[in-house]
């Protein structure tokens, strides 16, 4: 099956630093969820807008993130606002010209 990203964008209801803390506190959860070959964690102080950038194994993985736990919180905590979930197909010719890392997620399989 062809890898699917995930792209996650929010605005913050919290200071930067407790997004901060919570995504430290946070970071091993997401680490195990599987089918997750890897994920960016993304931040613009100044908008005060974060998000994430998730690379997965399959289309069921991502489903399976999805109608999880870990997504559900992300739609429904408080200190997160207007939250976007989008999801792409990965074109992976021009990906690996411009030398994405999706050859080493496919391999690491």
């Amino acid at each position: 099956m062809a890898a699917k990203v995930l792209q996650v964008n929010f605005k913050l209801n919290a200071p930067v630093s407790d997004y901060q803390q919570m995504c430290q506190s946070l970071a091993d959860t997401f680490a195990s969820i599987p089918g997750l070959n890897w994920k960016v964690w993304i931040l613009n102080e100044q908008e005060r807008e974060a998000g994430g950038i998730y690379l997965f194994q399959s289309q069921d993985a991502l489903n399976d993130f999805l109608s999880g736990p870990v997504a559900a919180q992300v739609k429904t905590h408080p200190g997160l606002r207007d939250v976007s979930l989008k999801t792409f197909d990965v074109m992976e010719g021009v990906t690996a010209v411009t030398r994405g890392p999706i050859l080493a997620a496919a391999m690491a399989r």
